[in-house]
């Protein structure tokens, strides 16, 4: 076991510029509101939510000792700061040089086998307090009035958790924590939505059309493949196309437009609580830019070239560029490969789903809500989970190894990051924004490397289709990572505990005990917060075809949070702590996705959503004023004649003897002397589309103002005049030089 003396202590403290208590805060607190009441349910005890004092606080110097308020040497640095120091020691200590490389860090110890492990330890049982009455017992409380379950309804308590795992994880909880407050806002108006489209369902003029025997019943659609396909009628879709009206309405429209508003506000709001958070826990002069580019230890020691920067004229390492570039293009090799790959399988068991679900005898394929479109999306959409978590599987253990060959924190996350944005959202880019927008018509299909037929939308639109993708992938990950983040953990330490069962408690030390739980590890936080920002993406990147998604995040969160401490108290040893002010630049990725999402939800409305069509033919084309959506079905569909089938399209069999045939698209029929090309209404619904793209452009710029405002609010509460000193729990002094 390793310990530092008071002098080390002290020393290191000095120079990691650590602030200590010079005198207790006299400050008043805020004034208790009338309605303080209505929280007090979800409230947590004063001691646990606050457990010790404010202070007044200025960075340590040994020079100065006498001005702090040091009552006893062994108490007054926390356990949190003496195993950063410690740590901060060990990864820098050099213990060695081979072939005329200098070999430090507790880190390559551990690799090569010298140690089996180097963590430090927690403060006491997390069921029952230690027999030492000087111990705080900060994990037990912690399990007790955080981490179970039950707790689920009560508020985090951030400063025990930020003094017993440090201010990293303290700031990670308390983002998620906000986060999570916030999606209940939207998963409110995206449940009303979502209930509009139920109770409306019978209202919708399409399906109604579509289900219509003498209206869908007589449309003879074209066929789904080419050759072994049938033709077929149209109110085979009728299930497909009501069930499509429950995200594909008017309320889909207004809920993408709130959560345009929704991620703007959750950011600005984030900021301002991060602002008061840097300064409640004195952290608002903590240079983190100055760790972060910090050169990692493992990355110097294996670097075989050295260059000087011509700005800073400092030497440093870098790796040679052909071991980068390889890496890279693996990376990126295997991401292709394996989108072009579920695409391919879309494409080539269509074909199949079209021939299979048919009934010669009716000319329809068999009826319910199985349709050969959905059948497929359904299918892909598992493949592509399948292939996700494998490819996840891969890469943790390729991230293992880039943590140790990174140069900087911040880049690493980024090139992780953009890899898993790949993984998972690649399938619903395709099918939001390529499926059935190549298809052609039925004299001049296109296809993917001249073998296979491109995919073609439900008649009743591909939205349907994206929110099965985004239900499977989104809810497959969810239900996963709860099972992975809870059972694995629990799982390793009953095994690696069963030989201990019979030992005397007195022979089973503090240190051996934590050494049977799981590591947390260097990428620990780093995936916690990865699983929420791919989440975050979910619900805003493709929000307008599924509003029930914010819903689906609250509830995970809440389970997140308790899974999450749990793990953290129970199953885990204790993390090194570390100091951070803000989640760093996770803040850059959010942003990033909050506006992508704009211009995403846009594209969805104008061109997978039937929202715009709808709207044209409703003000431009309809002829009937009683039931101006009468004859919507019709107007949307063109006309093909059989006899111009190439003969690689055509059908084997035609039973019904059918001279022409439909299909979805505005072209011109076989008998006009512009035949096949687009009529003049495909234009007007592509000037609709456009010009509501640069609406929510315009939409953007909003947005951008209210961004603006609240950053200059952001900046004065980052440095809170005097009049606003009450809202802070801590201030901090600096001697003059």
């Amino acid at each position: 076991k390793i310990h530092a003396p008071w002098e080390v202590l002290t020393t290191y403290a000095e120079v990691l510029n650590i602030k200590m208590p010079i005198k207790e805060n006299d400050i008043p607190c805020a004034v208790e509101t009338p309605f303080n009441w209505v929280a007090w349910p979800f409230r947590l005890p004063e001691i646990v939510m606050h457990p010790e004092p404010d202070y007044f606080t200025a960075p340590f110097s040994k020079e100065r000792q006498e001005l702090y308020l040091i009552d006893d040497e062994n108490t007054f640095f926390s356990p949190s700061v003496r195993n950063r120091i410690v740590f901060y020691i060990l990864t820098r200590c050099p213990y060695g040089t081979e072939e005329g490389k200098k070999k430090f860090g507790i880190k390559r110890l551990i690799n090569n086998g010298t140690y089996s492990a180097a963590y430090p330890l927690h403060d006491c049982q997390y069921w029952r307090k230690a027999n030492d009455p000087k111990c705080e017992n900060e994990r037990y409380t912690l399990y007790r009035e955080w981490a179970r379950f039950p707790r689920f309804f009560k508020e985090q308590p951030l400063d025990l958790i930020r003094k017993y795992y440090g201010e990293r994880i303290g700031i990670y909880f308390a983002w998620l924590g906000f986060y999570t407050e916030m999606l209940f806002f939207a998963a409110v108006v995206g449940s009303i939505c979502f209930l509009y489209g139920a109770f409306t369902m019978n209202e919708n003029m399409s399906s109604r059309e579509i289900c219509e025997p003498s209206i869908g019943g007589e449309i003879i659609m074209c066929p789904l493949c080419d050759i072994k396909c049938d033709y077929w009628r149209l109110n085979s879709t009728c299930e497909t196309s009501e069930y499509s009206h429950l995200f594909d309405n008017v309320a889909t429209l207004f809920f993408a437009i709130f959560m345009g508003i929704w991620v703007t506000l959750f950011l600005e709001f984030w900021k301002r609580r991060q602002a008061r958070l840097e300064y409640e826990w004195d952290l608002v002069d903590f240079e983190e830019e100055q760790q972060q580019l910090q050169l990692r230890p493992e990355y110097e020691a294996k670097c075989t070239q050295k260059r000087k920067n011509p700005v800073t004229q400092v030497i440093r390492g870098r790796k040679r560029l052909l071991s980068r570039i390889l890496k890279y293009k693996c990376r990126i090799s295997l991401i292709i490969a394996s989108m072009i790959a579920v695409i391919v399988y879309r494409l080539a068991v269509y074909a199949a789903f079209a021939s299979i679900m048919e009934n010669t005898q009716t000319l329809q394929p068999i009826r319910g809500l199985l349709t050969p479109q959905l059948a497929t999306s359904v299918t892909a959409s598992f493949l592509n989970f399948v292939i996700i978590m494998i490819l996840n599987f891969l890469y943790e253990r390729i991230a293992i190894w880039i943590t140790d060959m990174g140069r900087y924190v911040n880049r690493l996350t980024m090139k992780m990051f953009l890899f898993q944005f790949v993984n998972y959202y690649s399938s619903c880019f395709y099918v939001a924004f390529f499926k059935g927008k190549f298809v052609g018509y039925p004299g001049s299909y296109t296809y993917m490397f001249d073998r296979w037929r491109n995919e073609e939308c439900d008649p009743a639109g591909c939205l349907i289709e994206l929110t099965t993708q985004l239900t499977i992938i989104m809810a497959g990950k969810q239900i996963w990572g709860n099972i992975q983040e809870a059972f694995v953990p629990w799982i390793w330490n009953w095994w690696g505990r069963r030989k201990a069962r019979n030992n005397p408690e007195n022979l089973y030390g503090r240190w051996e005990q934590d050494h049977d739980l799981q590591n947390f590890g260097a990428l620990g936080l780093f995936y916690e917060y990865l699983e929420m920002v791919i989440q975050f993406g979910f619900i805003t990147l493709f929000v307008a075809s599924f509003p029930l998604a914010p819903l689906l995040a609250l509830m995970n969160n809440i389970l997140e949070i308790r899974v999450d401490s749990w793990k953290l108290t129970t199953q885990f040893r204790r993390p090194v702590a570390a100091k951070a002010h803000s989640i760093g630049i996770w803040q850059e990725i959010l942003n990033g996705m909050a506006i992508l999402s704009v211009v995403t939800n846009a594209f969805i409305v104008a061109f997978t959503s039937d929202m715009i069509p709808r709207l044209v033919y409703y003000y431009a084309y309809s002829t009937e004023s009683d039931s101006p959506m009468s004859g919507y079905i019709n107007d949307s569909l063109s006309v093909f004649r059989i006899s111009d089938f190439l003969e690689k399209n055509r059908p084997e069999e035609n039973p019904g003897n059918f001279s022409t045939c439909r299909y979805r698209d505005y072209r011109y029929p076989p008998d006009h002397e512009k035949q096949y090309t687009h009529t003049m209404q495909f234009w007007h619904i592509l000037a609709a589309k456009m010009a509501f793209i640069i609406i929510m452009e315009l939409f953007k710029s909003t947005n951008k103002l209210i961004e603006t405002k609240g950053n200059s609010l952001f900046y004065g509460l980052r440095f809170p005049p005097p009049h606003l000193s009450s809202m802070g729990r801590r201030r901090s002094i600096c001697w003059p030089p």
